[in-house]
């Protein structure tokens, strides 16, 4: 059980009081500190002012521009990116699960954590060591009296056992394996962040390739076309139809145009080696090639009610842990305090030939217990105590910050998904307007109606209004990776622990709280 001590002063104060409490803590086997539960959630939390149903969207057509309906309680699978469809991009994931260093590095260091924690466990138990010491010894004639058999020089083998143990009355062990367990989540926590936003960046990476792919294919038909209205300014300008001035705007706006090309270009290349690295692969690997029809936006999206959240996001849970561990801390400042017991025992047996050992009349023990009690460290023990409770106001505070971020995290994802929904069906009316405008270019330049530079505007304005389309379709795949992540992405389905699932099970049951 469980009890707190929030005073902690010298014994010889108020014994009668304190006298009783404290041996029936003693021998109850009592855990002093605080339990370290986290405080509790704020009051009416929430993402929206109101309840949000769905984004902007179509009932019919391209599934990119239908409408996303947000599904309250939803739980998110494992596997949340085999929502998109596309199974290059599964088989990358995969890859990077299984191959990342970071990741990888992580799940050690878990490991190390896991058992750092049974080492801290051990002391619960009595510690036992065996020495043997054979010796030739001599005694001096002057100092000694005579040995029985007038031998001066002598063999002496001695073997014994080194008992020791020491009861955790306080709980101070047990806190220390409270401690070290809570270090363990924390590493556990930083693993599943780790691993979230590993998966995360390498979706958003292959989306954001497939974006610049459509993007520099609307950036070179814009690039056409303006060549094409240079070269017919060019032929007017010789006919004396138009001025130098005009020619030379043509060739700014080209070469404007063409100066936005390279950086495309750039960032493509750039996007490819992070999905190489994100996957533990050098740059030259050889990748798939992902275009935005690749992927299948997801009519449901999941939306985590609050409560719910806090046991979902690793940075909550490495947040909460941290609790643990501080206040395991303060109850470890508090039984150092206290009276300590140690007990000792040292059987054994000291012959002179080997073969008399394990015979009657040779053998040797000696049994004994110290009771300890501080009484003056020069306060050291009392301010590591206001330490603990320091450190212990601090990781609460910063337990609710975290929560805080975490909602907040969670609210802009949502803002995001349903204005990015209405920025891109606008611009797709936009497109629809200008490609209706340039059909009608087209028969009007079949009837001699317009010039080739009225036609090649249109195009122009086609291949504009298709690269801030193609945008928008990024930040709308882009904004339901971000909404999954920042849900915590559905880690408690998965096993990113680097073992079997068995053996993961079966670790988690030695690593329970005692």
């Amino acid at each position: 059980m469980s009890h707190p001590l929030v005073h902690t002063s010298p014994l010889s104060t108020h014994k009668a009081r304190w006298g009783i409490p404290l041996l029936l803590c003693a021998l109850s086997g009592c855990m002093v500190g605080p339990k370290g539960d986290p405080p509790p959630l704020p009051d009416k939390a929430g993402y929206t002012a109101q309840p949000m149903a769905h984004t902007a969207g179509r009932t019919a057509g391209s599934s990119i521009l239908r409408r996303q309906d947000f599904v309250t309680g939803m739980d998110i699978p494992g596997k949340w990116w085999e929502i998109f469809k596309n199974p290059k991009l599964n088989q990358l994931v995969e890859q990077a699960l299984a191959n990342n260093q970071s990741l990888k590095a992580m799940q050690n260091s878990l490991k190390a954590a896991w058992e750092q924690r049974r080492v801290e466990g051990a002391a619960l138990y009595p510690s036992i060591s065996a020495q043997f010491i054979p010796s030739r010894n001599k005694t001096s004639k002057t100092l000694s009296p005579v040995p029985n058999n007038n031998s001066w020089l002598y063999n002496l083998h001695t073997a014994q056992l080194n008992i020791g143990y020491v009861p955790d009355l306080w709980g101070g062990t047990r806190q220390a394996i409270k401690a070290g367990g809570a270090q363990a989540d924390i590493q556990h926590a930083q693993l599943e962040a780790t691993a979230l936003t590993m998966v995360s960046d390498l979706v958003t990476a292959t989306i954001t390739e497939a974006g610049l792919r459509a993007q520099i294919r609307a950036k070179e038909a814009q690039i056409s076309e303006q060549t094409k209205m240079l070269a017919i300014g060019g032929h007017q300008f010789g006919a004396g139809d138009v001025s130098r001035q005009s020619l030379l705007v043509q060739r700014d706006a080209l070469a404007q145009i063409q100066a936005d090309l390279p950086p495309l270009k750039n960032q493509l290349a750039q996007t490819r080696d992070q999905i190489a690295t994100l996957i533990g692969s050098t740059p030259n690997v050889d990748l798939p090639v992902f275009e935005l029809d690749d992927f299948t936006l997801p009519e449901k999206l999941p939306v985590t009610l609050p409560a719910t959240l806090l046991s979902h996001r690793p940075d909550v849970e490495a947040a909460r842990a941290q609790i643990q561990a501080a206040a395991a801390q303060v109850g470890i400042a508090i039984a150092n305090r206290l009276p300590n017991v140690q007990l000792s025992a040292l059987p054994g047996q000291a012959v002179g030939h080997m073969s008399q050992f394990f015979k009657p009349g040779y053998g040797n023990w000696d049994i004994a217990a110290t009771v300890t009690q501080p009484i003056f460290q020069g306060g050291s023990l009392l301010h590591a105590q206001r330490e603990a409770r320091d450190n212990l106001l601090q990781a609460n505070e910063y337990y609710k910050s975290t929560v805080i971020s975490a909602i907040g995290d969670v609210a802009n994802s949502l803002h995001a998904v349903e204005f990015d929904s209405d920025t891109l069906l606008a611009d797709q009316k936009g497109l629809e307007a200008a490609q209706e405008s340039y059909k009608i270019a087209q028969a009007q330049h079949r009837l001699g109606d317009n010039s080739e530079i009225d036609l090649l505007q249109s195009q122009l304005a086609v291949a504009q209004d298709e690269l801030s389309v193609a945008q928008d379709k990024v930040a709308r795949f882009s904004d339901t990776v971000g909404l999954f992540q920042s849900l915590g992405g559905g880690w408690w389905h998965r096993n990113d622990l680097g073992m079997s699932p068995k053996d993961a099970k079966e670790l988690s049951k030695s690593l329970l709280p005692w």
